[in-house]
């Protein structure tokens, strides 16, 4: 996936380990938005964390406790959340599943990742 690529073909781009049961795929991203598939194993854990972007995050499959300024809430497929700038959040995988994440701006820190990997 390249940045402004109008189109993603999902057998065409890897999956990323993110970490112990997580693994994401880049699905499209220029320098307002990115769209971020997140792969979880049941039982994974997204550590609270905090980043200055506005995160949109939609439960295309599974299970997972949300935590999101301290609320914790269970979601599953079809619901959504909304991780607004320098919030603590993270997630606990209940059910293996997969988010959808968006975020504004892109997460430079996802291709920089990237690039180093390889």
């Amino acid at each position: 996936m390249n940045k402004n690529d109008a189109f993603f073909l999902a057998k065409k781009n890897e999956w990323e380990t993110v970490s112990k049961g997580i693994s994401r795929q880049i699905t499209g991203y220029n320098d307002q938005i990115m769209m971020v598939k997140v792969k979880f194993e049941k039982g994974a854990i997204g550590s609270l964390h905090q980043h200055p972007h506005t995160q949109s995050s939609y439960v295309a499959s599974g299970a997972f406790e949300i935590t999101i300024n301290g609320d914790k809430q269970r979601l599953e497929t079809g619901d959504t959340f909304l991780v607004n700038p320098d919030l603590i959040h993270g997630a606990v995988c209940l059910e293996a599943g997969i988010l959808l994440d968006v975020f504004t701006p892109l997460r430079e820190d996802f291709i920089n990742n990237k690039e180093t990997q390889r």
